[in-house]
């Protein structure tokens, strides 16, 4: 028996490996399994790759395919391409059924496979509350979603940063976007592009450590089995995103294990390689082009392409009669395939269709809810979804610290050791107890570069453990860590076992035993001159006194009869050397042959004996405690004390709450502080 058999064109860029090898096993799928009922027919193709998607290659490899006499052309178009291909089929009457993105404008005799996200991308940030964040867009993908979202953005009064990173291939210019965002605090970010742009877009963030927890991303992509985001996820961010393919469904279970099966020789990237959602909807292509066909041969209308094809290129365009036809069946199908429910409107967009809403979990992506048309987004409720408790107990926590004593330290015997039972400590008794309450499974890990943690001021990066912690390459940190402001800004603390202070630690100080001259030592130098200096003052104003009073003078009997026509001169007792010895007397609590007559004088001698009397007793109150205990002879009281001399080097722990604290600190005399590096 003989069969029609129908004609379809190929269109494929070198990068479309797998969808091409789909779009053959498709063929070959229907072709074999067919119902013999339904007035059979068989599909055949003409594949031509495009080397680039520039008009005159597409020009080309279009009007190679009209003159073969195709009924119509699967194939992928790009930016470049889109406005060829559709002026092409618009003036040919040639369908054109693709699965690249939707195209903005309404166009005919295109039959878009792919879903607009549009719809779903909307819901999705209105059921997470965003009012603030990213979005990261490829302008190749058209700016049907850009436009929704700034209108979203003045109705609901939000504050969207948008991005065009469609042109960006050097991976440093996505750092810096990021680097950008994360200054301006952005923690959310909306991505909308192709897989391949979105791994490289991911990879920055995982190498900028912008993956801890506190950041989210959705990834406007049908896609999101195929990309990469396990290291992603390991940091405990949060990613969302849209999967077209429904692992459950009949249909795809069925394709895939015959896909499988297929030797890669022949199909190139179908059984060691994902697949992709762009093959999944090249496998509906092929269905809805046979279901047209179908609906042709049972309506009994002629679609045969007798003679010449005709010239693609004249001018006037001359069409095809059929292909209005065949492009009314196209969008009149109405099937089930690996991408859920297949119907199209009018332009040939798909409609009533079903999209899956995945997040990361720890087990791989779980599905959380779905979107269509009418229902909007709804979101499952499921156990294994919110039990975040399961999760965790499945795999094993990557717990940082430091070799810290007595906090962390090696046991005797740890070369004989393996795992955590080479440590012990506070701290890895405080994780091992919290490890049995939890019911969880951790590792320890030891802070690569040694340190607590600090931000750089310049680069804004966080080394030390509260690094391993922001940037995802730990889950907790166990370890005798101070609680700063700076470091809760990143990180949550649990409240503290231990609550210590700064302090200064010096080297001890040597005991200093009693000397010759250690008899001066209860009163200052300062005081011991001011004594001197008033013995000296006292005695010369007693002198002075003596002098002036005619009370000091006196002359004794024996002189005034002796001679009394030349009477001598009355002496005087209080010249300056018995003043000095006076006062020495006095202050020696020793008494004096001598003592002033006159009432100056006498109250001046009083006022020193007072003096006298107050300064020797403090002295004996002072002495036997000086001689008999050993002091500690400490250079440094204060911090002041310390910023004042240049003798003693001191500093702090690198990277440590310390040295931040002396950073940061109003006080000028703290800036002479070094860090001591260890």
């Amino acid at each position: 028996m003989h069969l029609p058999v129908y004609f379809v064109g190929g269109l494929f860029m070198r990068s479309t490996v797998q969808e091409h090898s789909a779009f053959r096993f498709a063929v070959q799928l229907y072709n074999t399994n067919q119902n013999v009922t339904e007035k059979p027919f068989h599909l055949n193709y003409h594949v031509d790759h495009l080397e680039s998607s520039n008009s005159f290659s597409v020009t080309h490899a279009f009007c190679s395919q009209f003159s073969r006499g195709v009924y119509a052309i699967f194939g992928f178009y790009d930016k470049k391409s889109m406005n060829t291909l559709t002026s092409f089929c618009g003036a040919l009457h040639t369908s054109f059924v693709t699965p690249s993105y939707p195209t903005d404008a309404d166009v005919q005799f295109v039959i878009q496979m792919r879903p607009a996200l549009k719809g779903a991308v909307l819901s999705l940030l209105s059921h997470y509350k965003w009012e603030k964040f990213v979005y990261l867009y490829d302008t190749e993908r058209g700016f049907s979603i850009l436009q929704a979202i700034m209108e979203s953005a003045v109705a609901n009064n939000w504050q969207v940063t948008a991005r065009s990173v469609g042109s960006i291939s050097d991976p440093q210019e996505l750092r810096r976007i990021i680097e950008e965002m994360d200054r301006r605090q952005e923690k959310r970010y909306l991505i909308d592009c192709e897989v391949e742009r979105i791994n490289a877009i991911l990879e920055q963030v995982v190498t900028l450590g912008k993956n801890s927890r506190g950041y989210h991303y959705i990834l406007a992509n049908l896609g999101f089995s195929n990309v990469s985001l396990d290291k992603v996820f390991l940091g405990g961010a949060n990613i969302t995103g849209f999967q077209i393919i429904n692992p459950e469904n009949p249909i795809v279970q069925q394709f895939l294990q015959r896909w499988d099966r297929l030797d890669e020789r022949e199909f190139p990237e179908a059984r060691n390689t994902p697949l992709k959602y762009t093959s999944a909807l090249t496998h509906d292509a092929i269905l809805v082009i046979a279901e047209a066909f179908r609906y042709l041969r049972r309506q009994r209308v002629d679609v045969s392409r007798r003679g010449s094809a005709g010239d693609c290129l004249a001018n006037p365009a001359v069409p095809w009669s059929q292909g209005i036809d065949i492009e009314r069946a196209l969008k009149m199908v109405q099937v089930q395939g690996m991408t859920g429910n297949i119907q199209f409107d009018t332009f040939g967009r798909r409609s009533n269709y079903t999209i899956d809403v995945y997040e990361m979990k720890a087990g791989g992506p779980r599905k959380i809810g779905y979107w269509n048309e009418y229902e909007r987004f709804v979101f499952i409720m499921d156990q294994q979804v919110t039990n975040d408790t399961s999760s965790v107990e499945n795999r094993t926590i990557v717990v940082t610290t430091i070799m810290e004593a007595p906090y962390v330290m090696y046991k005797k015997n740890s070369d004989h050791l393996d795992g955590n039972e080479k440590y012990e400590g506070y701290c890895v008794d405080l994780a091992s107890e919290i490890a049995k309450h939890v019911g969880i499974k951790y590792k320890l890990y030891f802070v690569t570069d040694g340190k607590y943690g600090a931000r750089d001021p310049e680069t804004k990066t966080w080394n030390g453990m509260v690094g391993e912690l922001v940037y995802g390459r730990a889950d907790i940190a166990v370890a005798p860590l101070t609680i700063t402001l700076v470091r809760e800004e990143v990180i949550d603390f649990s409240k503290p076992f231990m609550s210590l202070g700064i302090s200064i630690m010096i080297k001890k100080p040597q005991k200093s035993k009693p000397g010759v001259f250690s008899f001066l030592d209860p009163l200052a130098y300062e005081i011991w001159m001011c004594i001197v200096f008033a013995y000296i003052g006292v005695s010369v104003v007693l002198f002075l006194v003596s002098r002036f009073s005619p009370y000091e003078w006196h002359l004794d009997d024996s002189d005034e009869a002796r001679d009394p026509q030349t009477p001598p001169d009355p002496p005087n007792d209080f010249g300056i050397f018995n003043s000095l010895w006076f006062s020495l007397g006095a202050f020696m609590q020793q008494g004096c042959d001598i003592s002033p007559r006159s009432l100056s004088g006498r109250i001046v001698g009083g006022v020193w004996w007072f003096f006298t009397l107050i300064i020797i007793s403090s002295y004996t109150a002072n002495l036997a405690a000086f001689l008999t205990v050993e002091r500690m002879v400490s250079p440094i009281e204060s911090a002041e004390d310390l910023a004042k001399q240049t003798e003693i080097a001191y500093g702090t722990l690198d990277s440590g709450s310390t040295k931040e604290f002396f950073r940061v600190s109003l006080n000028l005399f703290l800036l002479g502080a070094q860090p001591v590096k260890t």
